[in-house]
């Protein structure tokens, strides 16, 4: 973790690089951001009545620091919200990356998206880049070796049980920068599939935070949907999916790890919102849910939309690195890690769609391992986040999965 002393001064000539320097309007992030996707207010959700997730235990209440209450009004830049990080005591930080590619990305962009994949790639960066780009700039500054895991889940080879690598040879991305070329290599490629559960891609950062001997680490998970709940699930009950991701976020709150789950698209994300604020008996608040589409719909500059999200993201950074410390957990090493392996670049037998993403597999810094958008057919009718009009090649796939095919007995496999 290093002394503070060292920390500032790499911090600032960080910072002076990165935003004098590398993103000049030659670059072409930059240009990109430049024509940046204006969204469209997000469709009310329904209130549902708040679950437990504890079994009686009371639920965990937030307090964030009084310094972000006025956001929008008090920081213009991103450079201003890594300056606030540092001066609120966060002194080093590890980014971990996690990207959805479940199936229902083809559809929950068709409100906030125009009706495109939220994977598409062309010339305006979808959200998923964006959000890699925002919270990247802001947090690479308290990142000393600059290499960022990054995962893929939800795809045709890892459904809800595995994660896969960014890079075959399970290298880490070296800045956001090449996570974003990496990413727009993949997605073409990329089968999505289902079902949505977070478990995996949680225990992944779990045993990358074990093996690089307890240093913090920041978890981004950029999703399109919340955790697979079939329609049979009563109230009140959990998921096989929902049940298994409360159980990880509860367990990672025994490592120094920050979780930051980043909402894109349509949603809904009431039940998401109730994991912010709900799950119970962890050793520190260590999620975080952030609404992408809702803040960067507002009606204020561009710069200031990158600023409201980035901040809402990481505010509670600080408090929780402060947390690890206090808790002992800076340093430790559990000797109970989950010992997750990622999956390499998924190579289909066949891809259902030429122009359909891939999904590809990312490293991390660990010595386990090495250092160092096409345009979706669109439904007629959307609806939250349900599916498409059923077609005959549909009523043959599994609900669940959204790829095996259906069994007449029992399906493929999957509880519904």
């Amino acid at each position: 973790m290093g002394g503070s002393s060292s920390k500032d001064s790499y911090r600032q000539s960080s910072l002076n690089q990165r935003y004098n320097q590398g993103y000049s309007p030659q670059s072409p992030y930059a240009q990109q951001q430049q024509q940046q996707q204006t969204y469209p207010p997000p469709p009310q959700q329904q209130n549902y009545p708040p679950q437990s997730y504890g079994g009686g235990v009371v639920p965990l209440q937030r307090t964030l620091d009084r310094r972000y209450s006025r956001i929008a009004d008090q920081y213009n830049s991103l450079e201003q919200v890594t300056e606030a990080l540092a001066h609120a005591g966060l002194e080093s930080s590890n980014l971990i990356v996690g990207i959805d590619f479940t199936k229902s990305n083809e559809w929950t962009g068709a409100r906030s998206f125009n009706r495109k994949s939220l994977h598409h790639i062309g010339d305006v960066q979808n959200p998923y880049e964006q959000a890699i780009s925002i919270i990247g700039r802001t947090i690479s500054a308290f990142d000393e070796d600059n290499l960022i895991p990054c995962f893929g889940f939800g795809d045709a080879s890892t459904h809800d049980q595995d994660v896969f690598s960014f890079y075959e040879e399970g290298r880490s991305c070296n800045g956001f920068e090449e996570a974003l070329v990496r990413y727009r290599e993949i997605v073409p490629s990329l089968k999505l599939a289902g079902p949505t559960s977070f478990a995996p891609m949680i225990e992944m950062a779990m045993t990358i935070v074990e093996e690089s001997g307890g240093q913090y680490h920041v978890l981004l998970i950029i999703a399109d949907g919340q955790v697979t709940r079939s329609v049979d699930t009563e109230h009140g009950h959990l998921s096989p999916q929902e049940q298994k991701t409360v159980e990880t976020i509860v367990k990672a709150s025994e490592y120094p790890l920050s979780i930051v789950l980043v909402g894109v698209g349509d949603g809904p994300w009431d039940m998401m919102k109730e994991f912010d604020d709900n799950i119970p008996a962890r050793s520190f608040d260590n999620f975080q849910f952030v609404n992408f589409t809702e803040i960067m719909s507002k009606s204020v500059p561009v710069p200031r939309r990158e600023t409201l999200f980035a901040l809402t993201a990481l505010m509670e950074i600080p408090s929780q690195y402060k947390a690890t410390m206090e808790l002992k957990l800076l340093g430790q090493q559990t000797g109970r890690s989950a010992g997750r392996f990622p999956l390499p670049p998924p190579v289909y037998g066949a891809a259902s769609f030429s122009s359909k993403p891939s999904f590809s597999s990312k490293p991390s810094r660990l010595s386990s391992f090495q250092q160092s958008a096409p345009l979706y057919p669109v439904p007629e009718k959307t609806m939250g986040t349900a599916p498409p009009e059923s077609s005959a090649f549909d009523n043959q796939v599994c609900p669940i999965c959204l790829s095996n095919a259906k069994d007449m007995a029992f399906g493929c496999g999957h509880l519904v």
